[in-house]
């Protein structure tokens, strides 16, 4: 049985709130292999759980590897609980809940990885973007922190994305989605992806959901569906052709705004259109959102397509903006916690430890909140270092 001294009080009470989905003995490990990945300063692989735990001398090495190959317990519910948790614990009553969507490549070798393949990473170095590994789309929600002056994103959900598999990363995204949106019934979604995430998977979200990306420049509007003549046959779908964004941009009239973003407010010059992404979202009412930089007088510097046809302009444009707290997490995932370095190989296992690294970077962000923030530390460090 883990020694009670092994866990500290105050991260083992967010544990705690997440117990109900291990049983008594798997909570057991997976507190220790929680607390011994935080603790941990060198590789962060199964057995290096252990040793940041001190449970190298106490405990069997296949404890810690059965815990993530064999042991019942899934992923998506712990992402669940932690969302909730999130919810009850970091925003405010009633909040709406902002969700950002990307995947990310982890690096691994030998040929019996599970999924492991050459495919695109965006974090490559180098004229190639390319790697091996293992690749999770990632659903985190967007928390605004007292001590931060920018949003955190917090992973509540990862899948294992296989190429030439039956499902898509768009596939993969929309299910989690709906998984989350039927799990916060009650609350109004808004997910925010990068230009990658389009496409057919995204067409039945539920309603409370809306769904914000980047508008490719290839893709082509078309005006609303015109009322029905009372002729024979099928109503038309859609109107006529607007064009790509590029046309679109060419007879827009552009007006300033005032949007905060990347922590700077500035003035940026916006238009707003009202039309059907026909390919994409077929015949689900969008608005497509042109910016202009400051200095920028003919064409756009970003597109933005929404299915939310309410929010201001200038929200819309800062609520993408968050959707790079995604970016920051995958790498303090990595850089910190040593997310992804388990040396894992069976299905379960892998689909497994990515997620479980990137749900301790939640449990860490959430524990200092609500235990370990202390309002003179933060002023400390940043007199320390300004940047």
């Amino acid at each position: 049985m883990l020694p009670d001294p092994t866990v500290p009080a105050s991260p083992l009470a967010v544990l705690e709130l997440v117990r109900g989905c291990f049983t008594a003995p798997t909570f057991r490990t997976f507190a220790a292999l929680v607390t011994g990945l935080i603790a941990q300063t060198g590789r962060c692989t199964v057995t290096g759980m252990l040793l940041g735990a001190g449970l190298t001398r106490t405990w069997s090495h296949d404890r810690a590897h059965a815990f993530f190959s064999r042991a019942a317990w899934s992923p998506d519910t712990l992402g669940v609980s932690l969302s909730h948790l999130i919810v009850r614990r970091l925003l405010p009553e009633g909040a709406v809940l902002t969700m950002a969507v990307d995947d990310t490549l982890f690096k691994r070798h030998g040929k019996k990885v599970h999924g492991a393949a050459w495919q695109h990473d965006g974090a490559a170095r180098g004229s190639r973007p390319v790697g091996r590994g293992t690749c999770f789309v990632v659903v985190g929600i967007v928390v605004q922190l007292p001590f931060l002056a920018r949003p955190v994103c917090l992973p509540v959900m990862a899948r294992l994305w296989r190429p030439k598999q039956e499902q898509s990363k768009v596939d993969l995204a929309a299910s989690m989605i709906r998984l989350l949106a039927a799990c916060h019934y009650r609350r109004r979604i808004h997910v925010v992806a990068d230009a990658a995430y389009h496409g057919r998977a995204l067409r039945d979200l539920p309603a409370t959901c809306t769904f914000t990306t980047r508008l490719p420049a290839s893709a082509v509007l078309y005006d609303l569906a015109p009322p029905p003549t009372g002729r024979r046959g099928r109503p038309a779908l859609k109107g006529k052709r607007l064009g790509t964004a590029k046309d679109l941009a060419d007879a827009a009239v552009f007006a300033a705004f005032e949007v905060t973003r990347y922590q700077r407010t500035g003035t940026v010059h916006l238009a707003a259109t009202t039309c059907l992404w026909y390919g994409s979202f077929h015949t689900r009412t969008v608005r497509v959102i042109l910016l202009r930089d400051g200095d920028t007088v003919s064409g756009y510097d970003l597109a933005l397509v929404t299915t939310d046809l309410d929010t201001p302009l200038s929200e819309l444009v800062a609520r993408y903006a968050c959707r790079w707290s995604i970016e920051v997490a995958f790498a303090e995932a990595r850089d910190l916690l040593g997310a992804g370095q388990a040396h894992s190989r069976t299905r379960h296992a892998v689909e497994r430890t990515v997620p479980f690294g990137l749900y301790c970077y939640t449990i860490t962000v959430v524990w200092y909140t609500l235990h370990g923030h202390h309002p003179a530390d933060a002023a400390q460090h940043r007199e320390r270092a300004p940047w």
